[in-house]
Parts: C-alpha cells; structure tokens; sequence
C-alpha cells in the first residue's frame, strides 16, 4: 500500500525523534549547562523548547481531533517562562522530558482521525494547517539539533531532508522578492547545499549577503 503524504511526514517526525534521542545518549549536567549556538540559550534551554514544542504541537492536533482550533501556547511570555523553569534541570530529566514529550506528539499523530488533518491550530504567526505539523516538527527537531553544539551539523542531515527544506526555504526567499527578483545572489548559489540552508535560516553569516532569517 502506498503511504499518503502525510503518513510519510508522520513517519519522518518519528526518525527524527528517535535520532534525537540517540544523539543525547550519555550527556552530561556539565554539557546540559553549556552555551548551545543560540545566543543566550543553554543547552537546557534548547532542550526545553523542544518538549515544549512538541507538548504545543500536540495540543493543537488534538483540539483539531474535536473540531477546535487550539492554541499551541498560551501566551508568548508562558512559553519563555516555561523554557527558564526548565532549562536548569538535570540531564536525566531533560533527555526524559523531551524524549516523553515527543512520544506524546507522535501518539497524538497516529491516532488522529481523519477530520484533524483538515483543521487548524493557531501560532503565535497565524494559524496553521494540522497536515502541516508533523513536517514543521522535523525542521524544528533538526534545526535545533544542529543548534545544541553537540557535534551534529546541516551536513549530516540526510541528503532527501536537506533538498527538501532547501528547496522549501528558497522558495520562501524568492516569494519575498519583487516580482522578477526570484533567484538567490551568486554567492549564496556558490554555497555547499547546507551551508545555503544555514544561511537562509540565519544560522550563518557570510561575507557579501545580508543577513536571512527564514526560520519561520
């Protein structure tokens, strides 16, 4: 049987999850308090948003489950609040919490029925698709993976993944450009596929563009 688009985004939520966890095997107090490569955020703290994420996106794919459109968070201040509180745990119930919280979107994912795929959930941005969560997770668990400082890069993402994205965030760069003014500047185009990625979501500066900030 051939798998539906969104099964197979559902799918690719899951390997991710599950790679995440394998990559934080074994860390540490000391590497959970170290800087990560966001500015001001902690290696606690990336990991935090990330249960945090998960426990939002699941909250909106079960109020489209009853025919509502939910809220990922409450408010934009609950959501910082809750990164804080939680930054400073210990390893163990860093890796715990992130690890359940993402068991917890993927459960919410297979037992969906069919009516929330239809439906909505609304972000601090607008709302947004439920079809579209399990594919906006994937970026925000690989992103932040590579933001943890922790030895994972744009590079070691697998080659389908990266076309992907890419090819997704090149497209929103060329639709906020005139009309006409939709290829990227040559020495973005001169860029390794990754480093391009890293560039358009503003996770690398490099001489002779301006700055990109695509990440949303």
């Amino acid at each position: 049987m051939t798998s539906t688009p969104i099964q197979l985004a559902v799918e690719a939520c899951a390997t991710s999850h599950q790679g995440l966890s394998r990559h934080l095997e074994g860390l540490s107090d000391d590497a959970a308090r170290r800087p990560s490569l966001l500015p001001g955020w902690t290696v606690g703290h990336v990991l935090t948003h990330l249960a945090r994420n998960a426990d939002g996106l699941t909250r909106m794919v079960l109020g489209a489950g009853r025919g509502e459109v939910a809220a990922m968070y409450p408010s934009f201040e609950a959501r910082n609040a809750d990164i804080e509180a939680g930054a400073g745990r210990p390893a163990t119930d860093l890796l715990a919490d992130v690890r359940d919280a993402g068991a917890r979107l993927d459960s919410a994912f297979a037992q969906a029925p069919a009516s929330a795929w239809d439906g909505s959930g609304l972000t601090f941005f607008g709302e947004i698709l439920i079809r579209d969560v399990p594919a906006r997770r994937v970026h925000e668990v690989e992103v932040h993976r590579v933001d943890l400082g922790l030895g994972y890069a744009f590079s070691d993402w697998p080659a389908a993944l990266l076309r992907t994205e890419l090819a997704a965030k090149t497209a929103q760069w060329a639709s906020r450009k005139p009309m006409g003014f939709d290829d990227l500047p040559p020495a973005a185009l001169a860029l390794a596929p990754a480093d391009r990625f890293a560039w358009l979501i503003g996770r690398l500066e490099v001489e002779g563009l301006p700055h990109s900030d695509l990440n949303g």
